[in-house]
């Protein structure tokens, strides 16, 4: 409690500081949004709230900060108009709530330090309130009240209605009080040659003279006590005379007694040298098992590092096969079925890579739990060598081995326990090794099903050489049929409103053309093309299509 109280006092100095000098740098009203502000009031909230006590309602058991300050009210008939004020507002609905709006209330009122002031100075009524150890009831409260003055020098417009204090989170930033060293060091030999106005003059003069008044007060106390702290010193003089009469006859008695006590610590220093040959066999034990374990970090660690290798490379073939099924698509209409089922089979390796993935995430976060476990290991080891060592200091008198009896008892315990540990790494590794097997196994799922990809990819490749020989027969048979019925049949304009091979509508601008082979109407861009024909031997017009059709039948015919 006495390190929270520091802790706080701390803060608070912190706090109310860096609201001032921001304050006063800021040069204006501030506001609930300033962030200054908002941290203050939080370390306000965790001061008032330390050392609570819990009180038993019929909901439960509850912890408020609303009812020491209700009771300013009492004490300060001027807080009333304050505490009516947070009554009546409608947004409230928790006590946390109320003591919030309270606390903004009396800080625009520029009274938030005299309430507090006159809470603390009645004990009686905070200790229904607070614990003994609370920072209210100690000194710091009253240092704190004191520090609070400061705040007179500053103007606050804050909106009570409009905010949700039921539910506010009153967590610290500590980054607000985190500056550089040197930036601190030149603000302090600033603060010499900068004057402080007259207001925080008057101010520092108040709070300096109720300082000295409890200072004075103090002096007077000590006066008291001293003058019977002198009575009490004549008789312990008395006591003191007494003292090393007996003392005489104590040291005859101790001579003896350490005659004894010789011959006993020469026994159990016997006992603790047969305890450190044990224990010394127990730590090198525990090295050896140090380094197994070191060496099976290392061999997880390769393993992973090849396990990403493996998945980049999956990553790039799955990329290379992505771009042939699209190639494929354009070219083979009639085979979807068959893409459908190898994109199936990509998804499913897909899942097997995911799910590789997230064992090795889960195999990493297991190797980091065997550090932290390796780590305590070896604080422990220190621990109980830095324990042996106390108890070789502590072999002088009869009391000390019973002490060194329960060390023993404790060393015993821990290395049952590091035993137990030990156990458990074991049945890590042994899960460790079952992944593994694992890991093969999907690696030769990957393998196989890489084999399958390969093959169904040369069927494709087989079944497009296939089909595109048959589109040239089919064209062949095409043209001689034609031939045979007397030529092409020639579309008409009115009857083409698209482009036939790239679908773009017909305009002013997109012209129509027919193509001298086949008969169909063209936009300018898909028959750009000129080729002689059997019908006529100069070059005429011919789309695309046609186009790539003859020159394909020109060389077969060539070769």
């Amino acid at each position: 409690m006495a390190m929270e109280r520091a802790n706080l006092l701390n803060m608070a100095k912190l706090s109310i500081k860096g609201l001032i000098e921001s304050a006063l740098s800021f040069g204006r009203t501030l506001d609930s949004d300033y962030p200054p502000l908002q941290q203050f009031f939080v370390v306000m909230e965790h001061c008032l709230k330390h050392g609570l006590k819990v009180k038993k309602t019929f909901l439960g058991y509850n912890k408020s900060l609303w009812g020491p300050l209700e009771m300013v009210e009492k004490l300060c008939p001027e807080a009333g108009e304050i505490a009516a004020s947070v009554r009546d507002l409608p947004g409230l609905k928790t006590p946390l709530g109320r003591a919030r709006a309270w606390l903004r209330l009396a800080l625009m009122q520029k009274r938030l330090a005299d309430y507090l002031r006159v809470l603390i100075t009645r004990k009686d009524i905070l200790s229904d309130f607070y614990e003994s150890s609370a920072v209210m009831l100690e000194e710091e409260g009253a240092v704190i009240v004191g520090l609070l003055v400061g705040l007179n020098v500053i103007d606050a417009n804050l909106c009570v209605k409009g905010e949700d204090l039921d539910t506010q989170v009153g967590v610290i930033d500590f980054s607000m009080y985190l500056k550089n060293d040197i930036d601190d060091y030149r603000t302090e030999e600033s603060c010499f040659y900068v004057p402080l106005s007259l207001k925080l003059h008057l101010i520092l003069i108040i709070y300096l003279s109720s300082t000295v008044q409890g200072l004075q007060g103090r002096v007077d106390s000590l006066e008291k006590s001293n003058s019977k702290l002198i009575e009490e010193l004549a008789i312990a003089k008395n006591n003191i005379i007494k003292l090393q009469e007996e003392n005489h006859q104590l040291r005859t008695e101790n001579s003896v007694i350490l005659m004894k006590a010789q011959q006993r610590l020469e026994v159990t220093k016997g006992d603790v040298n047969c305890e450190l040959d044990t224990y010394k066999q127990s730590r090198q034990g525990l090295d050896e098992m140090y380094n197994e374990a070191r060496r099976q970090l290392r061999e997880e660690c390769q393993l992973r590092q090849d396990v990403e290798n493996e998945l980049v490379v999956q990553v790039s073939m799955k990329q290379e096969m992505e771009l042939a099924m699209k190639l494929l698509e354009k070219d083979i209409h009639e085979k979807q079925d068959t893409l459908i089922g190898l994109r199936q089979q990509l998804d499913e390796v897909k899942a097997i890579n995911v799910e590789m993935y997230q064992k090795m995430q889960s195999s990493d976060d297991g190797m980091k739990q065997k550090n932290d476990m390796i780590a305590r290991l070896e604080e422990k080891t220190n621990q109980i060598t830095a324990t042996m060592r106390q108890l070789e200091q502590r072999l002088q008198l009869e009391t000390d081995l019973k002490i060194e009896r329960e060390w023993r008892q404790t060393l015993q315990n821990d290395l049952e326990r590091e035993r137990d540990t030990v156990a458990q790494l074991n049945a890590e590794a042994q899960q460790i090794n079952a992944l593994k097997k694992e890991f093969h196994r999907l690696q030769d799922e990957n393998t196989q099903l890489k084999g399958i990809c390969e093959e169904q990819e040369q069927a494709l490749e087989e079944l497009g050489c296939k089909l595109s020989e048959s589109k040239l027969k089919i064209e062949d048979i095409k043209e001689a049929n034609k031939a045979l019925q007397g030529g092409q049949v020639w579309l008409k304009d009115k009857d083409a409103t698209h482009c036939k091979l790239c679908e773009k509508e017909f305009s002013i601008s997109r012209r129509k053309h027919h193509c001298r082979n086949c008969g169909e109407i063209f936009c300018n861009a898909c028959s750009d093309n000129e080729l002689p024909l059997p019908a006529s031997p100069k070059p005429v017009r011919v789309c695309d299509t046609c186009h790539a059709l003859l020159l394909q039948r020109c060389s077969s015919n060539t070769t």
